[in-house]
């Protein structure tokens, strides 16, 4: 308003009023943490990166041409070797094939820990000539590395990249100059669009005379970023035929690796370097977590049991824990595959009964409402072996049904009783004896109904709470009361700082009103009118003046949500009309 009126005219004015609306926030996007085939692009090795689709997961994940999956060959004691599979691929492609949307992938490397790394003509980039043929190899030149530190690329920009353009010979002279017959050309370091180095006037020719070009495998010789090698297929011919064709050739990264023992750390991170776990929990939007690949990681030795345990509740604790806001966070976790009553060793999925699942999570024994278990492992086709099928963490999958629930239905409907897509089978077929062990626990089971020709689905929708805390026992409860607090505190952020009073008070109770309103009319609480739904108070009961005094504003909010309807039991009794 303004402060003045002094000379004759009309004022025009805005005026704030009314409530402002509440705006749901998004809880349906998913991080992933394990390893890649490849990490180019603009990812960073340890460092969160969104993904949108299948295939810009393979853009930044999957080697140039490659479909995104992968094996890593690992040497036992006896000298066998023996090939795994890395179950994060499987989980993005299952979040995707299932509904899923935005999500967050951290590559953990691109080779098991403690793996010796291969030679680099193994890993180097070939350019070819016109005709197809490999001319030359590159190999990036990579920082010394160290116990804590492995040797990376660069991080930032698009990564190293090789472009081949014509050239000419050198300037001469003489009266007798060389003929320009096409052999001759430049090559330009780039990292993303920086131009690192250029070399001009090069060729193939190793015996040609200085004055006219440069052999390009001695100019490269002295290059910071690459390295260069001629493949012995290469070594005959003319420099014209061997001339590598012009274009841009990204060039791979040696596979990223470390020692055993730095594992847990890596997976950990910090969220300084916004690396690890602890990094992917500094993306806000993220509020469904999953490492697939701590049970690749348990399954080849790398980590036993107790550290599997370690890492897990650390995922669990942190989706405890999202200081100052409410925590909004769930993790998806997988039951290892491992019998605890005859050793803790790793089984084939297969061989894993629901009595041992039962008693894993009896030994792991760490119960929250903010984590989520699925028990059998499924059966998907692996691309890296012939489509032949493989068990997979179910986690990925599962994460993808509670997405495609949330825009389908809601995120207050239970995501259960829904049909897992891409799924071939089941580790182990779980019968309605087996589940009543498991579902009081807090194991949802996935289940074929091959008998009542409704395929395989989703059989429970329960969180890991205490089995005595009913009110938290529904995965839908829980998520929808972290949906109406997160999207409360990032809507009423305008109230911060205005005049505590009853103007404010009815201002924040409209606004919070409609908001919950607008969820009951959805079918997200349960009640016949509004005012049987929810309730929000914000009055001088609750705000004193001493409370103002210290600059508090109190809301009280209470709603009932809907639950879902686990038992459906029908009462039949024989009637007769005259009864």
């Amino acid at each position: 308003m303004a402060l003045d009126y002094f000379a004759p005219g009309v004022y025009v004015e805005e005026v704030d009023r009314g409530s402002r609306p509440i705006e749901g926030v998004s809880l349906s996007v998913a991080g992933f943490i394990g390893f890649t085939e490849d990490v180019r692009g603009d990812a960073e090795p340890f460092k969160p990166i969104m993904i949108t689709n299948w295939d810009q997961y393979r853009e930044y994940f999957a080697k140039p041409g490659s479909d995104g999956f992968t094996a890593f060959k690992q040497t036992g004691a006896d000298g066998k070797e023996t090939t795994h599979y890395p179950y994060l691929p499987f989980a993005v492609q299952g979040w995707f094939l299932n509904g899923g949307g935005r999500c967050w992938v951290l590559s953990l490397g691109t080779q098991l820990p403690g793996a010796e790394p291969p030679p680099a003509a193994a890993t180097a980039t070939r350019i070819p000539t016109a005709g197809g043929k490999p001319t030359l190899s590159i190999n990036l030149v990579l920082p010394p590395a160290d116990d804590d530190t492995p040797a990376l690329p660069p991080a930032g920009g698009a990564g190293i990249s090789i472009v081949i353009q014509d050239s000419t010979p050198k300037e001469s002279e003489s009266e007798d100059p060389p003929v320009d017959d096409g052999q001759y050309f430049t090559v330009i370091v780039t990292n993303g669009s920086e131009e690192l180095e250029r070399h001009e006037h090069l060729t193939m020719d190793s015996d040609v005379d200085s004055d006219i070009a440069d052999y390009v495998e001695t100019i490269l010789a002295d290059s910071e970023f690459v390295t260069v090698a001629i493949p012995e297929i290469c070594a005959s011919g003319g420099p014209l035929s061997r001339r590598p064709a012009n274009g841009i050739y990204e060039i791979a990264a040696p596979p990223v690796s470390y020692p055993e023992s730095q594992l847990t750390r890596k997976v950990t991170g910090n969220r300084d370097d916004r690396q690890g776990m602890q990094g992917l929990f500094e993306v806000d939007e993220v509020a469904m977590v999953a490492c697939p690949d701590l049970m690749l990681a348990y399954e080849t030795g790398l980590l036993d049991l107790d550290q599997v345990h370690g890492v897990m509740e650390m995922m669990v604790s942190l989706c405890e824990n999202s200081f100052p806001g409410p925590p909004y966070r769930m993790a998806v976790l997988d039951p290892p595959p491992v019998k605890p009553g005859k050793s803790l060793d790793p089984v084939p999925p297969e061989m894993q009964k629901p009595q041992d699942v039962n008693a894993w999570l009896t030994a792991f024994n760490r119960r929250s409402m903010f984590g989520a278990l699925y028990y059998p492992w499924i059966k998907v086709a692996n691309p890296a072996n012939g489509g032949r099928p493989i068990h997979v963490p179910p986690c990925g999958h599962m994460m993808g049904i509670w997405c495609r629930t949330d825009e389908t239905r809601g995120i207050f409907k239970a995501p259960a009783n829904e049909t897992p897509r891409g799924v071939l089978g089941l580790a182990y077929e779980t019968n309605m004896r087996e589940q009543e062990l498991l579902n009081p626990k807090g194991i949802n089971c996935i289940r074929n109904f091959a008998n009542y020709n409704r395929g395989y689905k989703v059989w429970g929708a329960r969180t890991l709470v205490e089995p005595d805390n009913i009110q938290w026992r529904y995965i839908s409860v829980r998520r929808l009361l972290s949906y109406i607090e997160k999207s409360i505190e990032i809507g009423t952020q305008w109230v911060v700082f205005e005049p505590n009073d009853q103007d404010l008070w009815a201002r924040v109770t409209r606004t919070v009103s409609n908001f919950l309103e607008r969820l009951w009319r959805e079918g997200a609480l349960f009640g016949a009118s509004p005012a049987e739904a929810f309730y929000v108070k914000c009055d001088g009961e609750l705000n004193t003046h001493e409370t103002m005094m210290l600059g508090r504003l109190y809301v009280e909010v209470g709603v009932c949500p809907v639950r879902p309807a686990e038992f459906v039991i029908f009462r039949i009794s024989q009637w007769a009309p005259n009864q």
